[in-house]
């Protein structure tokens, strides 16, 4: 019996832990909807620089139909299941997440040529933008005194802000063919000339959100290590197997661009969070890494054929980077052979 039950506590030993559930329910909920209205206005934004690319494309002018909000209550509903997910969530399964993407963010813009365009990343990111958003604010809020009342007034902000983007977008999409050719509304006169310049505004809304996401999310993981030896353990093969996943994913992704190969990249990488969570990590972590995928997967969902316009502009960038440098080196070429004939005609001479 003895031996049994020596067996037995050694396995236990590599099972996750019971949680202690020390959550405030409202704080949550109002990270969560902090974190859904951040998702939304993302995917809003981004709503509005494909559609008046198509409309500026001729190829692509019956796409547009593909990004215009076809029904009115999808939007409530969409906004309803991200609050929920972003509220179940926690704090260090959000971490990982957030900590997960900031590094395969960093793989692709080096693996990326230069001068070259990645639309995609607006998008694989909603996520987590998301739960950035939440284990910020649930880094910045721990221990105050008046958190729950600072998080209304976050919620309250964030809310507007959504609003009004959700109002530019149903504008845009049913107002701006017509404004734009007669010029007589300023909304849409300011993105005629600045449209381009959305994702500009979304990149540096981003550097600086998980900038703050990634030191919250470290000190939140952190906190559950007694001694700087026992993190470096935890961090160093975590790093090592990752930064070895990411560049792996992110070739196979690159050699077959497809809508399969993006969702096939979720499963692994959130299946890599999940053996994490079990060997490290707490039951919580195990269920909220679950969560995690369900919440990528429909974030994915919802914005398939944006992902796809996406998918094609980068791709007809790509082409026309490829054959700008080939007739470059072309051009130089023929200078240099240019400037041997007149030197060889000098020579003779």
């Amino acid at each position: 019996m003895g031996f049994l039950s020596n067996i037995f506590s050694f396995i236990i030993s590599y099972l996750p832990s019971v949680p202690s559930w020390n959550i405030n329910p409202v704080d949550s909920f109002l990270q969560g909807l902090v974190g859904a209205c951040a998702v939304t206005i993302l995917c809003n934004l981004m709503k509005i620089y494909l559609y008046i690319m198509c409309l500026n494309d001729p190829e692509k002018v019956i796409e547009k139909d593909r990004v215009r909000p076809q029904r009115y209550f999808l939007e409530p509903l969409n906004f309803f299941i991200l609050t929920t997910i972003f509220t179940i969530v926690g704090s260090r399964a959000a971490s990982l997440v957030v900590l997960e993407f900031s590094l395969r963010a960093i793989s692709m813009l080096l693996s990326q040529n230069k001068g070259g365009q990645n639309s995609q990343l607006f998008l694989l990111c909603q996520f987590s933008v998301g739960c950035g958003i939440t284990s910020s604010l649930s880094y910045l809020h721990e221990g105050a005194p008046h958190s729950t009342m600072n998080l209304i007034l976050c919620t309250g902000l964030a809310g507007l802000i959504m609003w009004y983007v959700w109002r530019l977008v149903w504008h845009i999409c049913s107002m701006y063919e017509l404004h734009s050719k007669q010029r007589y509304c300023g909304i849409c006169i300011f993105l005629l000339t600045n449209w381009h310049k959305i994702p500009k505004l979304l990149c540096n809304a981003l550097k600086v959100t998980f900038m703050v996401a990634d030191i919250a999310a470290i000190s939140l993981i952190n906190r559950d290590f007694l001694s700087t030896s026992e993190a470096i353990r935890f961090w160093t093969p975590l790093t090592i197997c990752y930064t070895l996943l990411v560049i792996y994913m992110q070739e196979e992704q690159r050699l077959n661009p497809s809508e399969q190969m993006t969702y096939q990249t979720v499963v692994v990488r959130m299946g890599g969070l999940f053996i994490l969570t079990l060997t490290v990590g707490k039951w919580a972590d195990v269920f909220h890494v679950c969560v995690s995928f369900l919440g990528e997967m429909w974030c994915l969902v919802k914005c398939s054929a944006m992902l796809e316009l996406c998918r094609e502009q980068d791709s007809y960038s790509q082409e026309t980077r490829s054959v700008k440098s080939f007739h470059g080196k072309n051009s130089d070429l023929e200078v240099v052979r240019s400037a041997l004939r007149m030197s060889g005609a000098q020579y003779s001479h």
